[in-house]
């Protein structure tokens, strides 16, 4: 899987657009205070993470293809850059964060449970998860068909809707675990914003990951 995240970055355009961009900058820069320890899980070139740094943040970005890191380091030299093991464990220690900023990945991510864990495992009691990833809801996948998000050779490997995001949440022993969704036409919001804490004594804590 790691090559073909290399071949994915290596391969892309210089002048990628990525979609809601701004809505996404806007919820995380809400939601994340000066100072604070944050981790930017599939930073991708960087542009986010930049933003909540120049914001006062204490920023890691962090990546499983070095060709998106290295888009990275090009464009923004002041990140701290990490490369990452797309399904192990991740390079830091517990409690390590106070906030966990994964925009447009989760639906990237074959085992699920491990890496919520580990992101969980990172962030310290009360922390809290930020993520944003496509909205999928019966109007969207009925009008645009089931290939048009899911195709057999893209890179998309869950899809989700806001019950369903907010299930897995809440299975992995996060708490204030809040969905909703943006962008778009009310019945057909392509985008789901969801927020989440770790408990102080989360009920999972001894989960494996």
């Amino acid at each position: 899987m790691r090559d073909y995240y290399e071949r994915l970055w290596a391969r892309l355009p210089d002048d990628l657009d990525p979609p809601d961009l701004e809505l996404r900058a806007r919820f995380a820069l809400k939601r994340i205070a000066a100072g604070e320890r944050v981790l930017d899980l599939g930073c991708g070139e960087g542009e986010l993470a930049a933003r909540i740094a120049q914001a006062g943040a204490q920023v890691t970005a962090a990546d499983v293809a070095e060709a998106a890191l290295a888009r990275a380091r090009r464009r923004h030299p002041q990140l701290r850059l990490e490369l990452v093991a797309i399904d192990g464990p991740l390079p830091f220690g517990d409690g390590a964060f106070d906030v966990v900023w994964a925009s447009e990945v989760i639906e990237h991510v074959a085992d699920t449970e491990r890496w919520l864990s580990e992101a969980r495992r990172v962030l310290a009691a009360g922390g809290r998860l930020l993520l944003t990833t496509p909205s999928h809801g019966r109007l969207r996948v009925a009008i645009g068909g089931m290939e048009r998000f899911s195709e057999p050779l893209g890179d998309h490997l869950h899809l989700y809707t806001a019950r369903s995001l907010r299930r897995v949440l809440c299975e992995l022993d996060f708490a204030e675990v809040r969905v909703r969704s943006a962008a778009g036409p009310p019945l057909a919001r392509r985008l789901l914003l969801a927020e989440a804490v770790r408990p102080a004594l989360a009920a999972g804590d001894g989960r494996s990951t």
